[in-house]
């Protein structure tokens, strides 16, 4: 039998890295495992703790956003990842992107420098419900542990497909068509943080035709689910991370109005707005590489090459990474986890990440904070706390734990889960700031207390 007095964390992807951490400054012993090099996952490129696998952005820091908010109740629980985000990002406007070579290096950095933490290179194959453990494998999780969640939590794992964006070299990027700047930009002389590839209507509707009717990779039904699972939407994709070419097929001006929206983007060559824009992040500190915001794919890598290269700016393009699908597991979280992300039938059992339903890389971090705070107080025989429902992370868990379980998918961070305000507005604006001011006051007071 595992050693109860140590708290094993299967996964050192962002939940576990930051459940971790949280469980190791208050005094928990910590065994950290990690699968990957011995075993990979199809989707991540190395061994680094907490890999980036899709965007390297962790969404908005703005206070009227709900990803912006959780950033904020993050930073007043002590997060570690933040932090370490914090002092790898590079610019990306008013969101938190990230250096992931430098992100990850940091937090492995941190958490090896730990006496509490103990990082060790090998697959879980097996758990038990006896001892304290934190499932954060995520949603690459192996075989043998996808089998071992289902025996524990009664019910099905859910496979469903998920993809990533490419990304190309800046040298590549032709900027005598394509141009810098951000959304809204007031200053005329402030370049912005994007890459912008502007698309005339033609330009536009040709390429839309070309990438709906371009050859993919054939889906296979992975494992064959064991069983029938949990809805996973139409066409067994997660409606939060589309491929660019399922939604480019629902209709023309799908990604006019999606990821390629023009509005607040002019171009400064014709003092007009494009018919529709693609933007470019910047991937890494040195401004070298850039990903295509949006454009998570599963055509044949020729054919993104082919049809990417027709995106103006990028005829000639070089691919650093191509676009891919891959497979994702998630558990149908209510009846099984309360908003403490404890297991409701095995208490020593916690889960934490996409793993346990929500979205994003904000929503895992959190996860991780929490499971890695209640693990600790469950082996110190403290009572578990549950964040308040008026925070963005604690709505996201009450949600989890309490929606309906037939058509449950995994939810990130928004304002629509929070309890109404007292105060009734039908300014969206104003709503929000709303939402923010009592959200962050609560888990200021909440987090003051020492948790």
């Amino acid at each position: 039998m595992d050693n109860i007095n140590t708290l094993k964390i299967i996964g050192g992807g962002l939940a576990g890295s930051e459940a971790a951490w949280q469980a190791a400054k208050r005094g928990i012993s910590v065994e950290l495992y990690e699968m990957r090099p011995g075993t990979s996952t199809g989707a991540h490129t190395g061994a680094d703790l907490a890999e980036l696998v899709c965007s390297n952005s962790l969404g908005s820091n703005l206070k009227d956003r709900a990803s912006g908010v959780l950033k904020e109740e993050l930073r007043l629980a002590g997060s570690l990842l933040i932090d370490c985000a914090e002092k790898t990002a590079v610019p990306a406007g008013n969101a938190l992107a990230v250096d992931r070579k430098l992100f990850s290096a940091e937090i492995e950095k941190k958490l090896n420098e730990c006496q509490n933490i103990k990082i060790i290179r090998e697959e879980v194959r097996t758990i038990s419900e006896d001892s304290p453990v934190i499932i954060a494998s995520g949603p690459l999780s192996s075989p043998a542990i996808s089998d071992e969640i289902c025996r524990l939590c009664g019910t099905d794992n859910l496979f469903f497909f998920d993809a990533i964006a490419p990304i190309v070299e800046y040298d590549s990027i032709d900027m005598d068509i394509a141009y810098a700047g951000s959304r809204y930009s007031k200053n005329p002389d402030d370049e912005g943080d994007y890459i912008n590839c502007p698309f005339n209507k033609e330009e536009y509707e040709t390429f839309v035709n070309e990438l709906v009717n371009a050859q993919r990779i054939p889906l296979k039904y992975f494992e064959e689910q064991i069983n029938e699972g949990v809805s996973a939407g139409k066409m067994s994709f997660f409606e939060g991370c589309l491929p660019v070419e399922v939604l480019a097929a629902r209709s023309m001006q799908a990604l006019a109005f999606g990821p390629m929206r023009p509005v607040g983007l002019i171009d400064p060559r014709t003092g007009k707005r494009p018919w529709a824009v693609l933007q470019l992040r910047q991937d890494n500190l040195s401004g070298s590489l850039y990903n295509l915001v949006g454009f998570q794919t599963n055509l044949l890598q020729k054919e993104q090459e082919r049809v990417f290269r027709m995106i103006p700016g990028l005829a000639g393009a070089k691919f650093m990474r191509y676009g891919q699908m891959h497979r994702n597991t998630y558990i149908c979280a209510p009846g099984i986890l309360n908003a403490s992300l404890q297991m409701i039938q095995h208490p020593s059992v916690f889960f934490a990440g996409q793993l346990c339903g929500v979205e994003g890389y904000m929503g895992n971090i959190a996860a991780g904070l929490l499971a890695g705070i209640n693990a600790s107080r469950y082996l110190q025989g403290k009572d578990l706390i549950t964040l308040p429902d008026e925070t963005v992370s604690g709505s996201l868990f009450r949600y989890i734990s309490t929606a309906e379980a037939k058509h449950f998918q995994p939810m990130k961070a928004n304002f629509g889960i929070l309890p109404p305000l007292e105060v009734h507005t039908k300014a969206k604006r104003e709503r929000y700031e709303l939402y923010s001011k009592r959200a962050l006051e609560k888990a200021a007071e909440f987090f003051s207390n020492g948790i």
